[in-house]
């Protein structure tokens, strides 16, 4: 799945009409990284530069001047490396294919930089980069050298990053139907895993089947690595392990969503490796269902972006009091964090390019109003430690979470991990059939 050239285009005029007069945005993709010795891992692009650019290829850069011009700096067509390591698109085709102004080849870059920044008043880059930052610097500096005979360098370096990032938090029509469709393949998948886990199986198995689906329905990889979590294992947040042998009365939490086109789906479901609940098993679930239901009224225009946290925390503690987790007034458990002696992360984060997708949470110290176009998770949870000993054995080492991608509609909340069962009922039919 594709996203238009005219998409890109339109991208990288709308940032660069809100960045300061005068300016020359550069932005790197990364290079290749070393697994061992000489293998590599498999490239995947920088979020940004690949939201402004489509382009897939390692040790590319995007430069866009202060006349709005776009140019790639490209590794060259080279059919001996090519014989060896794949594609390359060159200059030719990055201007093709990819709807950039102009396009030069890697060698030439410092000397095109070079002349682009001579008499702009600021370069633009992103922070994080250091790599970039320090040739931005040799660039400017190169610039200063040259003052005798009029070069003119810029006075200023920008980070551009936060004027990417509101762009990158809402999604367009293209971008939505590539995350729905990355949403489904999860889907899939974890339906797949509910069909056929028995006890006696290792994690890893059960992994196994996940990939197995995301590859098969046209995603490379994982969006992150999986999480296949069994009994007490589902209280670790980030288990990523999935050695273990799934016993007969777990639970089994995973969560786990397929890559499609560098945009992340993320879904967490938690059933029972049996196929039914336990009486204590399903308590814990509901309530945390319960909270989940609380959350997702709450995602809607205009809201504050905490308001679902909020309700998914309230609709939690007074579980767990009326369960007897927890005692005392539910305001005051809430106030003093004692609830999160059970959940301790927030119900939710931004979901894109990456699977913590960038955007501020905050404007001016207030949660941020949500808009249409937003794509967040929800992701209430329990998580009762195995070595608690203030709490009665039946609630040890039960680990719950439920979590959906939500796109932002002002017609109300729209998830876009549709499908996928999750009540109780729901849950135990699924895995009988």
């Amino acid at each position: 799945m594709n996203i238009s050239k005219g998409t890109y285009k339109a991208r990288r005029q709308a940032l660069m009409s809100s960045l300061p007069e005068g300016t020359v945005l550069i932005v790197r993709t990364g290079s290749l990284c070393t697994r061992n010795n000489d293998c590599d891992y498999e490239f995947r692009p920088h979020s940004s530069f690949f939201y402004l650019s489509g382009f897939p290829e390692p040790e590319a850069y995007l430069i866009i001047d202060s006349a709005g011009e776009s140019t790639l700096a490209t590794l060259p067509k080279d059919p001996e490396k090519e014989q060896w390591d794949g594609f390359r698109y060159g200059v030719q085709g990055s201007i093709d294919l990819f709807g950039v102004d102009h396009a030069i080849e890697l060698d030439e870059l410092d000397d095109y930089v070079v002349l682009k920044l001579n008499g702009a008043s600021n370069i633009a880059i992103l922070f994080a980069d250091e790599f970039l930052r320090d040739q931005a610097y040799a660039w400017v500096d190169d610039l200063r050298g040259r003052a005798r005979i009029g070069a003119i360098a810029p006075t200023n370096v920008i980070d551009a990053s936060l004027f990417v990032e509101e762009l990158r938090l809402r999604k367009d029509n293209e971008e939505v139907e590539i995350m729905e469709a990355a949403a489904q393949i999860s889907v899939k998948a974890h339906i797949q895993a509910m069909k056929t886990v028995t006890p006696g199986m290792l994690e890893g198995e059960l992994e196994a089947e996940l990939n197995y689906i995301f590859m098969k329905n046209g995603s490379r990889n994982p969006a992150y690595s999986n999480i296949v979590a069994s009994g007490a294992n589902a209280c670790v947040l980030h288990y990523i392990k999935n050695d273990e042998r799934i016993e007969d009365g777990d639970l089994v939490l995973i969560d786990a969503g397929c890559e499609l086109g560098c945009y992340a789906s993320d879904i967490t479901r938690t059933f029972p490796a049996n196929g039914k609940f336990s009486e204590p098993q399903a308590k814990l679930y509901q309530l945390v269902l319960d909270a989940y239901h609380s959350g997702l009224k709450e995602l809607q225009v205009n809201n504050p972006y905490d308001a679902f946290h909020k309700a998914a925390v309230l609709t939690l503690t007074e579980g767990l009091v009326e369960l007897g987790l927890l005692s005392g007034s539910v305001d005051e458990l809430i106030e003093s964090n004692a609830y999160r002696e059970f959940y301790m992360h927030n119900t939710g984060h931004w979901l894109g390019l990456d699977v913590h997708d960038c955007g501020r949470y905050k404007i001016n110290g207030e949660p941020r109003l949500l808009e249409e176009g937003m794509v967040l998770t929800i992701e209430p949870g329990l998580y009762v430690s195995k070595d608690n000993d203030n709490v009665a054995e039946q609630w040890r080492g039960i680990g719950i979470r439920i979590e959906d991608d939500v796109l932002i509609k002002q017609s109300g909340p729209y998830v876009l991990t549709h499908g996928l069962a999750k009540e109780i009922d729901e849950i135990e039919a699924l895995m009988a059939s």
